[in-house]
């Protein structure tokens, strides 16, 4: 398979995966939010409603950390799938595995401090989310740009 099309495929697994990700954290959110505060109308999606009836708030917000651990793991897949065919090895392997667990480690420290200092816990949910998102996937891109793989050629 040429390397053009399997990029492109990484790209609209990325999207799909990303679209995926903020129906279901959108949805989820709001259900959350309905439950802890008591709301009398819930703001999410009917069929998510349905597939979620009956879960508690503990539920909730653990399925949330099932998602963000699915979408962290699914994005460093599609993160070394595609330094593999940009480079044309998996010498980024190691690092982008390190970079992964560094980045989650940092905010899950961040979290912590954030319960005595306002606004860490903001940045620990936006480092998750750089995780959680093709973030990494534009990182590996724009490292083409930079010489790091000229036998590989230019990714776009």
């Amino acid at each position: 398979m040429s390397r053009k099309v399997l990029i492109g495929g990484i790209v609209v697994i990325a999207i799909v995966l990303g679209a995926l990700r903020e129906f279901l954290f959108l949805n989820l959110n709001y259900a959350i939010d309905h439950l802890a505060n008591h709301r009398t109308v819930s703001y999410a999606h009917s069929a998510f409603r349905a597939a979620i009836d009956g879960w508690s708030l503990g539920g909730l917000r653990s399925l949330k950390w099932i998602f963000s651990a699915f979408f962290i793991g699914a994005n460093l897949l599609l993160a070394l799938g595609l330094s593999r065919i940009l480079f044309g090895d998996h010498r980024y392997r190691k690092l982008l595995i390190l970079a992964f667990l560094g980045i989650a480690a940092f905010a899950f420290v961040l979290n912590m401090l954030g319960r005595n200092i306002p606004g860490l816990g903001d940045v620990a949910v936006k480092l998750l989310h750089v995780l959680q998102y093709p973030v990494m996937l534009f990182f590996l891109w724009a490292a083409t740009w930079l010489g790091a793989a000229p036998h590989a050629g230019r990714a776009g």
